[in-house]
């Protein structure tokens, strides 16, 4: 029996948070290649503000309690807006309208 694997009902605990993406996420918005795309896309430089938020949060976040991480990150998960919404006929005809009605007009 010595050699035997014995399963637990405990759930396993998760991965600890990382942070290295938001790091690697800054790193790069501050890089000549990005800032070239964002200066020819939208004719301005990108501030990287967004990637300061999320590197802080992610920071603010390893302070906090495991019980704590895991609820906040729960909460946002369930925030999060679907990738797809369904419409009803009705619904995907009006918004076709609102996009593309203007193409029919001359």
């Amino acid at each position: 029996m010595s050699g035997e694997v014995q399963m637990s009902s405990e759930k396993q605990p998760r991965r600890g948070l990382s942070c290295t993406r938001y790091f690697d996420a800054l790193w790069f918005c501050y890089s000549p290649v990005h800032q070239m795309q964002q200066y020819y896309r939208l004719g301005a430089l990108d501030n990287c503000s967004k990637k300061w938020s999320g590197l802080v949060d992610c920071l603010t976040l390893k302070t906090k309690r495991s019980s704590e991480v895991e609820e906040i990150l729960e909460t946002r998960e369930k925030a999060k807006p679907h990738l797809w919404s369904t419409r009803t006929p009705e619904e995907a005809a009006a918004y076709w309208s609102e996009l593309f009605d203007h193409l029919d007009e001359e």
